[in-house]
């Protein structure tokens, strides 16, 4: 190694033995200590660096409100949710899939169960007894853990250059581990400042957009605003033209909408934007109703009841509801029982744009699969692997986006195992 790398040797628990190979991984969320996790048990000297004052910070706020580990549906359509990506991600999933996560969370000493929608949780609902254990058996096996320490790309000579309090370190090891994340959620570290040192090694990239994001309208109302903002859409259906709709619930926010249904084709939503400049999104008011007994509902004599007490008496349809029932619809439509009916069932909503990216949920765009080799080697940067958020992929919330973090961690360790054998 060279003679900065030895720099760090007071601050390591032993000294390695001089033959024993060395790895740098960059980045301390799922899939650069799952990568450690597989490194340190083989016996390899792991050295890990993140910015932040301590690692896992994203996984622990995914675990706020419950630790969203995986996901139990059947495997094909678990794979499905990766859409354009789903071959890489299968070829990932092949090696380590819910099932085997699950186990290897076991093997931490954390029980996990299946929750009524199909998700996976932690026993205690919690990620920090998990990233505990786990950093436990990381140090056990012998992984360095370096907080604010910062990459700042390769000096003209190939090194890695990593800021930390003291200083400016150069290192040079064996193998690295770039495992980033992607662009959302800067102040945890995703901050997506690692493009521009790639992409100037010739790397294929992909710009970073915001996945699992909220959307903006161009303006709503100011009395929409006013008494309805935060208002959440309970027991409604959503659907882009033409697909089917999707049961579940959003928040009008207000901007626009957010929330899980939301996220689930925030993809579609977006890409539907940026080539057409706008996406209209469908909303069913009352999706266990057919649009016939609707209409006939609305058709009944409403004497000298208000539109909107009739709306409610007929068809419990009030508060956030009716409003934008009467925010995008226009007044004809009201007169008319068979066109009003139609609106609920399927309401359009004009999205403009997705929420900043630093707000998203995650990230798509990175570095694509072309770059990378099965191992997920940069095939221009022999010895360099990359893995997790940082790559082209995204899924929906729902314990895909950590599933996908961990085995592709896995693969890259494994990876590297390899790599070191032969280089």
């Amino acid at each position: 190694m060279p003679t900065l790398f030895n720099r760090l040797q007071p601050t390591m628990t032993e000294t390695p033995h001089p033959h024993r190979p060395h790895v740098a991984i960059i980045g301390g969320g799922p899939a650069g200590l799952m990568a450690a996790d597989v490194l340190g048990q083989a016996g390899i000297a792991v050295d890990l660096y993140d910015a932040m004052p301590s690692v896992g910070r994203k996984f622990l706020l995914a675990g706020v409100g419950g630790m969203n580990i995986t996901h139990s549906e059947a495997y094909p359509a678990f794979v499905s949710r990766y859409a354009e990506r789903a071959d890489e991600i299968k070829a990932l999933l092949d090696d380590f899939d819910a099932d085997a996560l699950r186990q290897w969370i076991h093997g931490l000493g954390i029980e996990t169960f299946i929750g009524s929608s199909g998700r996976v949780f932690p026993r205690d609902m919690k990620a920090a007894p998990l990233l505990r254990a786990w950093l436990k058996r990381l140090r056990d096996s012998g992984v360095v853990i370096h907080t604010r320490h910062r990459w700042l790309g390769w000096t003209s000579e190939g090194t890695l250059r990593i800021a930390y309090p003291q200083g400016e370190l150069s290192l040079k090891p064996d193998a690295v581990l770039l495992a980033l994340g992607g662009g959302s959620w800067a102040r945890l570290g995703s901050d997506g400042a690692w493009l521009p040192w790639l992409k100037a090694h010739g790397i294929e990239t992909v710009p970073l957009q915001a996945a699992n994001s909220g959307f903006e309208v161009e303006a709503w109302s100011a009395l929409l605003k006013e008494k309805f903002a935060g208002a959440p859409l309970k027991n409604i259906a959503m659907s882009l033209p033409g697909q089917t709709p999707r049961l579940g619930e959003c928040v009008v926010t207000e901007l626009g909408l957010e929330g899980s249904l939301v996220y689930a084709l925030s993809a579609q939503i977006r890409e539907t934007i940026n080539r057409d400049g706008q996406a209209t999104l469908l909303l069913d008011l009352l999706p266990n109703k057919p649009v016939d007994n609707v209409a006939a509902a609305l058709a009944k004599p409403r004497g000298s009841r208000s539109v909107a007490k009739h709306l409610h008496s007929q068809l419990g349809l009030d508060g956030v509801k009716a409003a934008l029932l009467r925010e995008l619809t226009d007044q004809a439509s009201f007169a008319d029982p068979l066109r009003l009916a139609r609106a609920i069932k399927a309401l359009p909503v004009t999205l403009v744009r997705p929420r900043p990216l630093d707000e998203a949920i995650s990230s798509a765009g990175g570095v694509t699969f072309e770059a990378l080799n099965e191992h997920l080697m940069l095939r221009q940067l022999p010895g360099v692997f990359c893995a997790g958020e940082m790559l082209d992929w995204e899924a929906p919330t729902g314990g895909y986006l950590l599933t996908a973090c961990f085995a592709s961690g896995r693969r890259a360790g494994l990876g590297m195992l390899e790599w070191l054998k032969h280089s």
